[in-house]
């Protein structure tokens, strides 16, 4: 089995449950995953997936752990950096809709997120993505079924910025953004990459198609060289990575 770069997650804030099916889902790539609850650990790691939550909360801990200060370090570092959901808002350089008082955010990616652009937790739904770059990269179907739950957007990307996924949003996600004249269809971005940060507004860790996973990992290549290993191999590669999730919400159409 080929070495692959060191992985962890960043668990000590309330996103548990979405951490742990991150566990599950770098399992069937053969990856253990690390938690991570104090900054120094970041000292011994060269990857971090930061995984969805409720953004505010998860900001107040980070903040209460004092663990901002070491993650924008560890950004800096060029190490690769995954967000899902809470975890791309985090990322971004600007994000709005935030509840009164805003929040701190580690960014990187030169994008500005919309919090809760596609409503909240009763309008989650799941949605079929065109995903030409992670097909190039990873192969399998033209499509990824993409898992949206009270969801994030990113409005506008800089230059830099590499768009991965789009989606077609509707009036009611452009009357979220108070937009008076909201036309019925545009597309929004849903998946992005600036570097070493990856972006995604839905969650791969609930399905059972790992190529995200995998194509994340591939981004720590280069850094493995530089860092001591401290993933430890339990097993081969699952290969119904394009089974369908058995997940329970509305079909985005």
């Amino acid at each position: 089995m080929s070495t692959i770069s060191p992985l962890i997650e960043v668990i000590p804030l309330p996103s548990i449950r979405r951490a742990k099916s991150f566990a599950i889902a770098l399992r069937r790539l053969g990856v253990k995953g690390v938690e991570i609850r104090k900054p120094e650990q970041l000292q011994n790691v060269s990857s971090l997936i930061i995984p969805g939550g409720e953004s505010t909360t998860m900001a107040k801990l980070a903040e209460y752990h004092n663990l901002f200060p070491a993650l924008r370090e560890f950004v800096k570092t060029g190490k690769p950096v995954w967000g899902t959901c809470a975890g791309l808002i985090f990322l971004a350089d600007k994000a709005i809709g935030q509840k009164t008082g805003g929040q701190e955010l580690i960014g990187g990616i030169d994008c500005t997120v919309h919090r809760n652009y596609f409503g909240s937790q009763i309008q989650s739904f799941e949605a079929e993505l065109s995903v030409p770059e992670l097909v190039s990269k990873e192969g399998g179907p033209e499509t990824f079924r993409g898992v949206f739950i009270r969801a994030p957007a990113v409005l506008e990307v800089g230059p830099g910025v590499e768009v991965l996924a789009e989606l077609v949003s509707t009036e009611q996600s452009d009357l979220l953004l108070g937009e008076e004249n909201a036309v019925p269809e545009k597309k929004v971005i849903v998946a992005v990459k600036q570097g070493n940060l990856l972006g995604t507004a839905f969650h791969p860790e609930l399905t059972s198609d790992t190529r995200w996973h995998s194509y994340f990992l591939k981004m720590g290549s280069e850094a493995q060289e530089e860092s001591p290993s401290s993933i430890v191999p339990v097993g081969g590669v699952d290969p119904s990575f394009n089974e369908k999730a058995r997940i329970d919400l509305p079909i985005y159409q």
